[in-house]
């Protein structure tokens, strides 16, 4: 069965930064595109940055580039989010979601992407 369960969410102040965790497990990771995507309130689930499974090769939102960087560790089964000076817009749920069966759409697109973690809370005060 696959699970992801993301962690290192919290509250943070304005330029500051946390490292959020995606662990996975039943069978993918190695394989597959890994990605993170965030949801603030009363708003549609937005992408942030994903990883290929091969060549490590990432894409980034405009609002992250420079600011986050993902990255896995193949021998854990993880997928890493650093976010570095985190603003107040950067509050969130932030989901991890694995793309197990590749259909083409693009890794930009939720619909890529078939298995999701419940989320883990981003809070930056300002």
């Amino acid at each position: 069965q696959v699970q992801l369960v993301e962690s290192g969410g919290g509250l943070v102040q304005a330029g500051g930064s946390l490292r959020l965790s995606c662990a996975a497990s039943g069978g993918i990771f190695s394989r597959n595109t890994m990605a993170w995507f965030r949801q603030a309130p009363g708003k549609e689930r937005d992408f942030v940055a994903a990883i290929t499974s091969s060549a490590g090769r990432t894409a980034y939102s405009d609002s992250a580039k420079g600011r986050f960087a993902i990255s896995r560790d193949t021998a854990k089964t993880t997928v890493y989010l650093q976010m570095n000076s985190l603003k107040p817009e950067d509050t969130a749920v932030y989901y991890c979601a694995a793309d197990v069966y590749p259909d083409g759409r693009s890794s930009y697109s939720s619909g890529a992407y078939d298995y999701w973690g419940r989320g883990t809370q981003v809070t930056v005060s300002s």
